[in-house]
C-alpha cells in the first residue's frame, strides 16, 4: 500500500513515525505460491491500526469497521496473535526505551513498583478470585516504572496473587536500555513501593541486588513522604487504563492480554518522545 492510499483513520492511529519503527520488527510472511496463490494479505499497517482501535475504544473485534481500516476485526485479531507470539511488542517497547534514554527522558536511577487489579470476565490463565472484588474472577497488572513514570516492565498474574510475589521478578526483568555511551545500567539504585511490599525477606533480597529499598512500613500512620516519589506509578496506571480494552480483561488467552499491555506501554513511550 502506497503512503497516499493510507486511510485517514489508519494514519491517525499509526502515524508514519510509529510505523517506521514497527515495520522492521514484523515477521516476514512466507513466499506466496506461484500456482493458486490465493488472496493478497491485508495491509499490516491497517491491521495494526485496527488493533490500536480496539485497544483505545474497548470495542469487540467484530465491531472493527472494515470501511475505515480496509480489514476485518478477525484479521486484526489474527495479526495480534501472530505478532504477540513473534515477540513484536517487547522489541518495540525496548526500541522506544532506547530512544527515550538517548533523548535524556529516562530516570533509571530510580524505579517505582505497584500493582493494579482488573476484573476478568472470562476464565483463562492468570485469573483468580479477587480478594478486593468479592472473589470475582480477576487479574493483576504489575508494573515497574522509572523515576518519571515511564513503564519499564509489565507483568500479568491472577487476581489472587499478592503484589509482593512479583517484586523480584520485576526487578530482575529490569531492561538493559541503551542509547548513550558506556555500560548500560543493570538495575536502579533506589526502589520505591507502598506498604504492601513491606516484608523483611524482600528487603534483604533487594539489598543483595544492590538496591536501596524505600518501602513504607506497615502499621504506621500515613505520611511517610514516599508518595512524593511513588505517585508516578499511579499516574502510569491511569495512562494504561485510558486504553479501555485494559480496564477489564476480555481475552481468554493470557498472552494476548499481556500483548495488549505491552503494546500500550510502547504507545505511552512513543507519546513521550520529543517531537522530531
Amino acid at each position: 500500500m502506497v503512503e497516499d492510499a493510507v486511510p485517514e483513520r489508519v494514519a491517525e492511529l499509526v502515524p508514519d513515525e510509529l510505523w517506521k519503527r514497527v515495520r522492521p520488527l514484523l515477521p516476514q510472511r512466507p513466499p506466496r505460491r506461484h500456482r493458486y496463490p490465493g488472496r493478497l494479505p491485508r495491509d499490516d499497517r491497517a491491521a495494526l491500526a485496527g488493533i490500536v482501535h480496539v485497544l483505545i475504544t474497548g470495542c469487540t473485534w467484530a465491531q472493527v469497521p472494515p470501511e475505515q481500516f480496509g480489514c476485518s476485526g478477525v484479521t486484526c485479531w489474527r495479526r495480534l496473535r501472530d505478532w504477540t507470539e513473534a515477540g513484536v511488542w517487547p522489541r518495540l517497547h525496548q526500541l522506544l526505551l532506547d530512544e527515550l534514554r538517548a533523548a535524556g527522558k529516562l530516570d533509571l536511577e530510580t524505579a517505582v513498583v505497584d500493582g493494579s487489579h482488573v476484573q476478568a470476565l472470562k476464565r483463562g490463565a492468570h485469573t483468580g478470585p479477587s480478594p478486593v472484588d468479592r472473589s470475582r474472577s480477576g487479574s493483576k497488572h504489575h508494573l515497574l516504572t522509572d523515576g518519571g513514570g515511564i513503564p519499564l516492565v509489565i507483568a500479568l498474574t491472577g487476581g489472587n496473587r499478592h503484589d509482593v510475589t512479583q517484586l523480584l521478578p520485576l526487578v530482575d526483568a529490569f531492561p538493559i536500555v541503551r542509547g548513550v555511551r558506556g555500560r548500560p545500567r543493570l538495575c536502579p539504585d533506589y526502589l520505591f513501593a507502598d506498604r504492601g511490599y513491606d516484608f523483611d525477606v524482600y528487603r534483604r533480597a533487594l539489598r543483595a541486588r544492590g538496591l536501596v529499598a524505600c518501602i513504607a512500613r506497615r502499621g504506621i500512620a500515613h505520611g511517610s513522604g514516599l508518595g512524593a516519589r511513588r505517585w508516578v506509578v499511579e499516574r502510569t496506571f491511569a495512562w494504561l487504563h485510558q486504553f479501555k480494552r485494559l480496564r477489564i480483561r476480555y481475552e481468554v488467552r493470557a498472552d494476548l492480554h499481556l500483548g495488549l499491555l505491552q503494546l500500550a506501554c510502547a504507545l505511552i513511550c512513543y507519546r513521550r518522545l520529543p517531537p522530531a
